[in-house]
């Protein structure tokens, strides 16, 4: 029993994809003027291709809502091709039309990191806060760049990358040293906020850990423990991502 916890197990990352762009989309139909909150990485590509699919034949509107990123790495501009300003406009943005205004991402290269935190904590405030968060989950637990710790992160802050996710994402860079070593990253408490938070999560490499983040202890060790506590989240997993639970 997985307490304010609804999970959804299918079988493979196709069908995973497609019913997150369904639940997205049935959310953006019933509140399109919506704070949604987004997350970028492999897991949830396949959920934004649909969503364009839908956005390009009308089944869809996505130029009134309003976006929040989770995070972006310090040290990179908007305009650089690894920078997840750049994975945001190509993967969703542009194709659904959604306005230059209404998104919103960290700037990585803003001159004093720490206050860009600030004013991104203000904006969502000032939006009125999320009401859907869409979150993936590191092979160490991380949700947003939220690594493990001592204490769980509160609001944004300026976060350094853990080496196990350097590593996953030195995939994207020509060499590892090219990898930022820190970003602007939601905090827990910040994620926590959002009204619903869908978590996806595909393939045998996430298994162990989403067993952990949902049925284990509550512990800032393993950072998606946190959404126990969160009184509405949906999980949408493929069979080989939910073979602990």
């Amino acid at each position: 029993m997985l307490k304010n916890i609804t999970l959804y197990v299918v079988e493979d990352y196709n069908a995973l994809s497609q019913k997150a762009a369904l639940l997205f989309a049935q959310t953006v139909k019933t509140n399109p003027t919506g704070v949604y909150g987004l997350a970028t990485g492999s897991t949830p590509e396949g959920m934004y291709d649909r969503l364009v699919k839908m956005s390009q034949t009308n089944e869809i509107d996505m130029t009134k809502i309003v976006a929040f990123n989770l995070d972006e790495y310090v040290s990179i501009g908007p305009d650089h091709t690894q920078s997840y300003a750049y994975y945001m406009a190509t993967k969703l943005f542009n194709a659904t039309g959604v306005p230059i205004q209404n998104r919103n991402i960290p700037r990585g290269d803003a001159p004093d990191p720490h206050n860009e935190c600030a004013e991104y904590e203000k904006k969502i405030v000032n939006a009125g806060g999320i009401h859907l968060q869409v979150l993936g989950i590191g092979t160490n637990g991380h949700i947003g760049f939220n690594e493990p710790a001592d204490t769980f992160a509160g609001q944004t802050s300026y976060a350094a990358l853990a080496e196990e996710t350097i590593q996953a994402n030195s995939r994207f860079f020509d060499s590892i040293d090219d990898v930022p070593k820190f970003a602007i990253s939601m905090g827990i408490q910040t994620i926590m906020m959002a009204e619903t938070i869908l978590l996806l999560a595909s393939g045998e490499s996430k298994a162990k850990i989403l067993g952990e983040a949902l049925q284990g202890p509550i512990t800032p060790q393993v950072p998606a423990s946190a959404l126990q506590l969160h009184r509405n989240v949906i999980v949408i997993a493929d069979k080989a991502a939910a073979k602990f639970l």
